[in-house]
C-alpha cells in the first residue's frame, strides 16, 4: 500500500497577525491596532486592539480603495496624519472609520514574494502623524509576519510535494531524486535560519521524511551514529555537489567550520572520504 502525505495542519496567519499586533502594541504607544489578511487581492479586516466600536469588523476592502486598499495595491507602507480631510485616499470607509474617533493612521503591507499578504494598521484618535517609534514597531511587525507566512508556504509548497513524489517511490527516475535531495537540503538550511525552535523542528521533520522517500529501507541503525543537526545539515549539501565554500555561503558558516562538522562526521561514519561519508549517510538513510 502506498503511503499517502497527510495534509498540513497550518496554523492559522490570521494567529499570526494578532500576536503581531499584541507585540507592537507592547513597544508602542498607540492607541488603536488592527488588521487582516488579504485573499484574492481585497483585504478582510479580522483582528482589533482598543477599538470601541464594531464598524471597522468584518470589512471587506478592496485594491486601491481607502488607505488599506492603497497600501496592497501599491505594495508599501502609507499614513494620512489628518484621515477625514486627505486628498491621497478614496473615502469609501469614512463612516466606519470616523465612527471609530480614528484621525491619523498609517498602514503597512505585509509583503511575501511580490504580493500583499496582509496588513498591519496603527491610529490615533487626534489629528497628529503617528510617530517614528510606533511606524518603526509597526514595519518590523510587518516583515516579522512577512517571513513566517514565507516560511509557512515553503513547507507547504514541500509538503505538497511530497505527496506528489510518495506515488513515485520504488521507481522514483533520477531526476526525482536529484529535487528530493535539493529540497531536503534546502529545507535544512531553512530550519536552521528561522529564529522560532517549533517552526525550525517542523522543517527538519519535512526534511526527515524527504530523505525516507529515497532511502533504502535500512534505516534502522541510523540511530546508532549520532551525527549532530549541523553535521547533517553539511552533509547534505556535500552530497549535491557542493564545495566547503559554497556549503559555507548556504549556511552562513565559516569555511574552517565546514570542514570540522565534515571531519566529525566522517569519523562517526568510519569513511575515509567526502563521498564515503555521503554513502554512508544515504545507507542509514539519514540523507535522501
Amino acid at each position: 500500500m502506498i503511503s499517502r502525505t497527510p495534509p498540513l495542519l497550518r496554523p492559522r496567519d490570521g494567529d499570526a497577525l494578532r500576536a503581531e499586533l499584541r507585540q507592537a502594541a507592547a513597544l508602542a504607544n498607540v492607541p488603536v491596532l488592527f488588521g487582516g489578511e488579504v485573499h484574492d487581492g481585497t483585504l478582510h479586516l479580522t483582528e482589533f486592539l482598543g477599538t470601541r466600536t464594531n464598524g471597522l469588523r468584518g470589512l471587506a476592502i478592496p485594491p486601491a480603495s481607502g488607505l488599506g486598499g492603497r497600501v496592497v495595491h501599491q505594495l508599501r507602507p502609507a499614513s494620512v496624519p489628518d484621515y477625514s480631510n486627505s486628498l491621497s485616499i478614496t473615502h469609501h470607509y469614512d463612516r466606519p472609520v470616523l465612527g471609530e474617533g480614528i484621525r491619523s493612521v498609517l498602514a503597512v503591507p505585509v509583503v511575501v514574494a511580490g504580493v500583499s499578504r496582509a496588513v498591519l494598521y496603527a491610529a490615533v484618535r487626534e489629528r497628529t502623524p503617528i510617530g517614528d517609534r510606533t511606524a518603526e514597531a509597526i514595519v518590523a511587525s510587518g516583515r516579522r509576519l512577512a517571513t513566517e507566512i514565507a516560511v509557512r508556504d515553503e513547507v507547504d509548497r514541500r509538503l505538497q510535494m511530497l505527496g506528489a513524489l510518495d506515488a513515485t517511490r520504488g521507481a522514483a527516475p533520477a531526476a526525482v531524486s536529484e529535487g528530493i535531495r535539493d529540497a531536503h537540503a534546502e529545507l535544512r538550511g531553512l530550519a536552521q535560519s528561522v529564529p522560532d525552535r517549533q517552526l525550525g523542528s517542523r522543517l527538519r521533520a519535512v526534511a526527515e521524511r524527504l530523505a525516507g522517500l529515497v532511502g533504502d529501507g535500512e534505516g534502522a541503525a541510523a540511530s546508532d551514529v549520532g551525527l549532530s543537526p549541523r553535521e547533517l545539515d553539511v552533509l547534505a549539501h556535500i552530497a549535491l555537489g557542493c564545495t566547503n565554500s559554497e556549503v559555507a555561503h548556504r549556511l552562513s558558516l565559516k569555511p574552517e567550520t565546514v570542514k570540522s562538522y565534515l571531519r566529525n562526521a566522517m569519523g562517526k561514519l568510519d569513511a575515509h572520504s567526502r563521498h564515503e561519508a555521503v554513502v554512508a549517510a544515504r545507507r542509514l538513510g539519514l540523507l535522501p
